[in-house]
């Protein structure tokens, strides 16, 4: 425990900020979730989770929560998995008309 006042704030204050750091971290992990299995089960609203997606990575890496190139490296790997599974589903539709 700290003994002087100002390690004392400082100790309050990283508290405060670890707990909006988590939020923060939960809301951008709980977005990819929901926007890897929308791929997955090709939903309709797939353009929709994407966005919301992005937007909560972009915030988690304005706010310093994550390194700006993480939350980049994390949107590529997820748009490379809907241009991958969209390919896949045009093929798909190709075969059957035959």
């Amino acid at each position: 425990m700290p003994n002087l006042t100002n390690a004392k704030k400082a100790l309050k204050q990283s508290k405060k900020k670890a707990i909006t750091n988590l939020a923060v971290k939960n809301t951008y992990k709980k977005a990819v979730k929901v926007a890897r299995k929308a791929v997955d089960t090709d939903e309709k609203d797939l353009g929709e989770t994407l966005r919301l997606a992005q937007k909560k990575l972009d915030k988690a890496a304005k706010k310093g929560v994550i390194k700006k190139n993480t939350a980049a490296r994390k949107l590529s790997r997820l748009m490379k998995k809907v241009n991958l599974s969209g390919a896949a589903s045009a093929k798909k539709k190709i075969v059957a008309k035959k």
